[in-house]
């Protein structure tokens, strides 16, 4: 009985919570870039088997506060997921269920706005996935959206999509360990920082201009592993 009143108590201090207002500066609200590794793509039957989540404070990541996560898993992996995140059900046995690890996720998003790169992936696992807490999912920043926003201002065109990889070294970031879960929340974080930061210097940029930077974009209707 204790774990679901627990998990109602945390999902219920959440809902409490909120998230920074759209006219705060983004530096003066809380950030948490998240990653999110899975046995495939597709939400309806894949599932998520890593977590990581990287804090972002007054325009900094608090590694103290970083978390990483495997979520058990008894689905193995399409062949090439398993190429690039490496896990297997094996690797996958003694770690916490679903349930315990989207509770973790929840606490670290308390009162902060995700951040996802590429975020269309991590809603469509993340909504479900907090409903069952009944949690409603945030609006989030997505680092790929922002990106483009920043090179289409920077050089005039944008591309259509861009990889962790290839906008950390755009940035001149290098990269964390790439598709490694809270890897790729730290190199999401830190894209994130700067790119705010690059924004901030032609205009002003709030939680709002942040998070509504899809507003000047047509995602592409499918996305693949990156």
């Amino acid at each position: 009985m204790g774990l679901p009143r627990r998990r109602s108590e945390v999902a219920a201090n959440f809902r409490r919570t909120g998230r920074p207002a759209e006219m705060i500066p983004w530096r003066e609200a809380n950030w948490c870039a998240v990653d999110l590794e899975l046995t495939g793509l597709d939400a309806r039957r894949d599932e998520i088997i890593a977590i990581g989540a990287a804090p972002i404070e007054q325009g900094r990541v608090v590694l103290g506060q970083s978390f990483y996560t495997l979520v058990r898993s008894s689905r193995p992996s399409a062949h090439g997921a398993v190429l690039v995140h490496k896990l297997r059900v094996a690797d996958l046995i003694s770690a916490p269920p679903p349930e315990e690890a989207i509770e973790l996720l929840i606490g670290a998003l308390t009162g902060r706005v995700p951040v996802f790169h590429t975020a269309a992936v991590e809603r469509a696992f993340l909504g479900r996935a907090f409903s069952r807490h009944r949690a409603r999912l945030p609006a989030a920043a997505d680092t790929e959206l922002l990106g483009r926003r920043w090179l289409g201002e920077r050089d005039g065109a944008a591309p259509p999509r861009i990889a962790l990889t290839s906008l950390s070294r755009s940035l001149g970031q290098q990269a964390e360990t790439p598709h490694h879960a809270l890897g790729d929340a730290l190199s999401t974080a830190a894209a994130f920082i700067a790119l705010a930061t690059h924004l901030d210097a032609r205009e002003p940029q709030t939680v709002g201009s942040l998070v509504n930077a899809a507003d000047r974009f047509v995602r592409p209707g499918s996305f693949g592993i990156i």
